[in-house]
């Protein structure tokens, strides 16, 4: 926040810009008087009224007020200081300096909060693609680093491709049919056993697409109980009624994948050769047994080829009884009937987002009506080689708990899913809106595409921005001037709900202050997510990119808050920031 001189070389000439600090605008200004009672400092109990009445943090109390006080004094001053002014309060400048604090301040609620103990279809759950991917889908290297990463910044879902190594007796993940260079299953598991819990106690769900024979499903299920241990939850039962809860599943591990094919019972396999299950499987290859005439001669190969799928059979009942949510994608092409689910068992099923769109489409209320007891999991189109993501909004307006974006690339998509799972303390799992989980009179369930009453407005006010002095260098933006920043501001959520707004361009300035407010009318806050991204204006190529966020609509803090922006693959920038005020207005 302090102010000084830039220079800036053209040619032979030297430009020089003033640089400006940044300094309390009028609201805050207006604020401390109010509540400090017109004098010169705000004291502990003045403070403490702020924060109730002006910010809504009505839980906090006269100790922890105190507490927050004290520490922002203790960063402002020196030790040696008199501590006279510990005692009398903020000043004006203090307590601008305090609203810039995200550490004190931030936008939205930092601790879980969610009802934890309904079934996990009642969830969107933080869900990765090919989790293991460094890079693009055909050529980058398979590892555990990414599946580590993920798992730090709370990721939920983690999904391995399982393929036979070149001698058939080991299981590599990695993404078969292309270029990528493998990682050994063993080294992956112990990963997700060591970091699994590190940001969120609740459990992590692992994804199997594999594409193995019996016996190496059977090496799989050994290596997965004897890495896991107790830290794997199964079931006790072939099949679930409803899913288990994430607070009855804290720090557990669970898989979910197809079961693999039932083999069937010698005599009739010996008959006609055909397989009683036509349920789809994932590349598992069965013996070609083919009927045949057999002579008296042939019956010791019959009881060998019985012995072999005895033995397939054994491998596969290992591995099937570790899926606790049995996966499956819609037999023959028919979506309807998939969604259309009868009986009491639960079941999780993946759509394509080509899949999703279309159904969405045709049987937008089946797709709802799907989602409130089993789980859908939606995956990026295979035509995104590059790993770019789909918009992930389509699906949490239906209801889709697994939304699997690829998390090792960038860009818009991946920052709404950033944002949204901000949500409830970061913990990888959000309680879906009740009205996604209940059916009317008639049957009916939510319609996103159904004109509906304004519920709320969103009131935004854009103060001013500072910090990029210190994160970037001084030509970053602009070899021969300081940046001309401005600010986007857009509404992701149901159609009826987006819209994009930005604020003015302020010219040659490391410390914009813009001053702007808008409304937002809102339809469907709960799914809403505010995305806000700064940019610096450029006459003659694209605007250069200062910043972004995106922040949960239903998660936000009223009062004027410290906005900490982000860069363009998710990572915190130390210094920029900015400061806005939210407001709700019923």
């Amino acid at each position: 926040m302090k102010g000084g001189c830039s220079s800036y070389k053209v040619l032979c000439f030297s430009r020089k810009f003033k640089s400006t600090e940044a300094e309390p605008p009028p609201d805050v200004r207006n604020l401390f008087s109010s509540f400090s009672d017109g004098r010169d400092y705000m004291s502990p109990d003045q403070f403490l009224r702020f924060l109730v009445d002006q910010q809504g943090d009505v839980e906090c109390t006269p100790s922890e007020a105190d507490q927050i006080l004290q520490q922002v004094l203790h960063k402002r001053r020196s030790s040696d200081n008199p501590s006279d002014d510990l005692v009398q309060g903020l000043t004006l400048d203090d307590f601008f300096h305090y609203l810039f604090m995200d550490d004190f301040n931030g936008p939205i609620k930092t601790q879980v909060h969610h009802d934890m103990s309904a079934p996990l279809s009642h969830y969107f759950i933080y869900t990765g693609h090919n989790s293991y991917l460094t890079g693009n889908q055909l050529s980058s290297d398979c590892s555990d680093a990414p599946i580590i990463k993920g798992l730090k910044s709370g990721l939920r879902v983690v999904e391995l491709d399982l393929w036979p190594n070149s001698a058939k007796d080991d299981v590599h993940v990695l993404h078969g049919r292309t270029l990528t260079s493998p990682v050994t299953l063993l080294k992956c598991l112990k990963s997700i056993k060591e970091h699994a819990f590190e940001k969120s106690p609740y459990p992590v769900i692992i994804t199997l697409e594999d594409h193995l024979t019996p016996s190496l499903q059977a090496k799989v299920a050994e290596m997965v109980t004897g890495i896991f241990g107790d830290t794997l939850f199964y079931p006790q039962a072939a099949s679930l009624s409803e899913f288990p809860s994430p607070e009855s599943l804290k720090y557990r591990i669970i898989i979910s994948t197809k079961p693999p094919k039932e083999y069937l019972e010698k005599d009739k396999v010996l008959s006609d050769g055909k397989e009683s299950s036509e349920e789809e499987t994932s590349g598992l290859e069965t013996p070609d047994l083919e009927a045949e005439e057999q002579s008296e001669s042939d019956q010791d190969d019959d009881e060998s080829i019985v012995g072999e799928l005895k033995t397939f059979q054994q491998g596969a009942l290992e591995y099937k009884r570790l899926i606790t949510i049995h996966a499956g994608k819609p037999k023959g092409g028919c979506l309807k009937d998939a969604l259309n689910v009868q009986g009491d068992k639960v079941r999780r099923l993946s759509l394509s987002e080509q899949g999703l769109e279309k159904a969405v489409v045709s049987s937008g209320s089946d797709v709802v009506r799907f989602t409130q007891r089993n789980i859908l999991r939606v995956y990026p189109k295979g035509t995104r080689v590059t790993s770019s993501n789909f918009r992930p909004n389509i699906g949490w307006t239906h209801g889709a708990q697994m939304v699997a974006l690829n998390m090792q690339g960038y860009g818009r998509s991946l920052w709404l899913m950033h944002g949204m799972f901000r949500a409830n303390g970061g913990c990888g799992y959000l309680k879906k809106p009740d009205f996604l989980l209940l059916k009317g009179p008639q049957n009916e369930v939510f319609d996103p595409k159904r004109p509906l009453t304004v519920k709320e407005t969103l009131k935004v006010t854009v103060y001013l921005g500072d910090g990029w002095s210190s994160d970037f260098s001084q030509t970053h933006f602009d070899n021969y001037s300081p940046p001309d920043f401005y600010t986007k501001i857009r509404i992701v959520g149901v159609p009826a709900d987006a819209v994009k707004k930005k604020t003015k361009v302020v010219e040659n300035n490391w410390v914009p202050v813009w001053n702007e407010e808008f409304k937002f009318p809102l339809t469907v806050p709960e799914l809403g997510l505010l995305q806000i991204e700064v940019r610096d204006f450029d006459r003659s190529e694209k605007d250069d990119f200062g910043g972004q966020t995106c922040l949960p609509i239903s998660e936000l803090k009223p009062g004027i808050r410290a906005v900490p922006l982000y860069d363009k693959k998710g990572e915190k920038f130390k210094s920029v920031r900015l400061l806005m005020r939210f407001q709700f207005l019923y």
